[in-house]
């Protein structure tokens, strides 16, 4: 989609500083944040938010998250832990309408319990 940052990202229209990338995933530092270590998991193929990619293609999660799993045990993050989050819709707070993980740690990580 063109007016989709993350489209354009993956295009390479806008800069990032990607930590990951292979032909179905890109991963990159998050601008703002939330933690030490936070990194944006994106497919190359846009969908909408987490139900739309679950419904039209759900490989394409399987791909996300193979990415995930192989990034964080290169990184160490897997050792010490990590948290993936998917925000869907305004009061689920998602902001950018572009399937993507937020991947957050390096250090300890408050709320949600066990």
């Amino acid at each position: 989609m063109s007016d989709c940052i993350f489209c354009k990202i993956i295009n390479n229209e806008i800069p990032s500083t990607k930590i990951y990338e292979d032909e179905f995933v890109i991963g990159f530092k998050d601008l703002n944040p939330l933690a030490k270590e936070h990194y944006l998991f994106i497919h190359r193929e846009h969908s909408k938010n987490i139900n739309e990619i679950s419904d039209s293609d759900p490989a394409q999660l399987s791909d996300v998250f193979k990415a995930i799993s192989t990034f964080t045990k290169d990184s160490g993050l897997a050792e010490t832990g990590f948290r993936v989050v998917t925000n869907q819709g305004a009061n689920g707070g998602q902001t950018v309408f572009h399937t993507h993980f937020h991947v957050l740690g390096g250090e300890v990580l408050g709320g949600f319990g066990s």
